[in-house]
This record gives structure tokens, sequence and C-alpha cells, in this order.
């Protein structure tokens, strides 16, 4: 059962039942299928995940513990829809103040290939100093993202060079790593507050 959570027509969709850690779902779901899960709760989002940030640490869900998450997957060249929903992300816990302590965002690659550590390192710190990136082998990308219900596909381009086509939700997660809804692109850093604020305050989530 969902219930939305709207201001102006955008806001968060929030489980009401608790949800366990999900089992890898197959790669070859579209985005409307991954839309659909997602909208009516129709399988467990998110679980653990095992992968290396900016600086070439090991990091695992258990890092983060004890701090709400808010989970965004993308890549470094993605042209407009990464770096606005990030920006978003980052004007958000600049207006939650010093409880921004308490809310870890991270950015996890849907393009190993190219988002190596390093290449993280020079890319997160445009948007927040507290953004984590995240990045893996493909086979440890492909296994979080389906976890967390996260459609994404390379797109030849005529120079041969590729895209990476993906749905772009950002996740909210409680204190224990349990999903609790997501935003949708576009979301204004205003609205990601309203929503995340009392859950700062909200006795175990």
């Amino acid at each position: 059962m969902l219930r939305a959570i709207a201001y102006a027509g955008v806001g968060l969709w929030l489980t009401l039942a608790p949800v366990l850690a999900a089992e890898p779902a197959p790669p070859t779901r579209s985005a409307a299928e991954i839309m659909d899960i997602l909208m009516w709760n129709r399988e467990p989002v998110g679980g653990p995940f095992a992968l290396t940030d900016q600086a070439g640490h090991a990091r695992t869900n258990e890092d983060f513990r004890g701090k709400l998450m808010l989970v965004y997957f993308g890549f470094t060249t993605c042209p407009d829809v990464c770096p606005t929903d990030l920006q978003a992300i980052g004007l958000a816990l600049d207006k939650l103040g010093p409880d921004a302590g308490n809310v870890q965002p991270i950015f996890i690659t849907v393009d190993p290939e190219r988002d190596t550590a390093e290449h993280l390192a020079e890319y997160v710190p445009l948007f927040h100093p507290r953004l984590i990136g995240l990045t893996g082998s493909a086979a440890e990308v492909r296994k979080v993202a389906d976890a967390y219900k996260v459609y994404y596909a390379k797109v030849p381009l005529k120079d041969g060079d590729y895209s990476v086509d993906h749905t772009a939700y950002i996740y909210l997660m409680d204190r224990d790593g349990n999903y609790l809804g997501f935003f949708p692109p576009g979301t204004s850093a205003e609205r990601m507050v309203e929503i995340i604020r009392p859950r700062l305050t909200a006795p175990g989530r």
C-alpha cells in the first residue's frame, strides 16, 4: 500500500509497511516496469552493498547506519538530469542546516567503466562536500542497482561513444537502511526538506 505526499504535484512516495532487503532483480526490466514496482510497492527496495568511494576506500551500507540516506543513481557525463538532481540534493542539505549531519547523500554511478574513484573525486565535490560517490565493478554496480530497482542501459552514439539511459529517482532510506520512498526527478530542495525534516525526529525512522 502506498501513500503519496505531494507538494505542487511533486512529492515522495512513502511505503506504509516495512520492507525487507531485496534480492537482485533481472536487469532486463524496462523503465516502465521499474516505475510500476516503485509506485505500487510490488517488491522490496534496497539492500546491502559493497562498493568503493571516491577516495578509494571500501564502503558498505553498514557504514551509514544511524543516518537517513539519500541515494541517487546516475553518471558523471549525464548532461542535465543528474546535475540538476544532485544540485537539489546539495541545496536541501544546506537548507537543513545542522540537521544535515543526520542525512548522508550518496551518488552511485551506473557507468563504472568511465566513473572511476579518481573521476568521482573530481565530480562529487561540485555538488556538496558531504556527497559520497560510489563505484565498483560492472557486476557490483548491477547488483546494487537491481536491489534498488534502477533501470540503466548503454546507448551507443554515432561517434562511437555512448551514453547511459537510466531511471533517476532519489531514494530515501531510514536509519536502518530500510526504504521509505522516492523523490521523482526534478523535485526541488524545498520539497525534499519538507519531507526529510519530520523524519529526523521520528522515532525509529
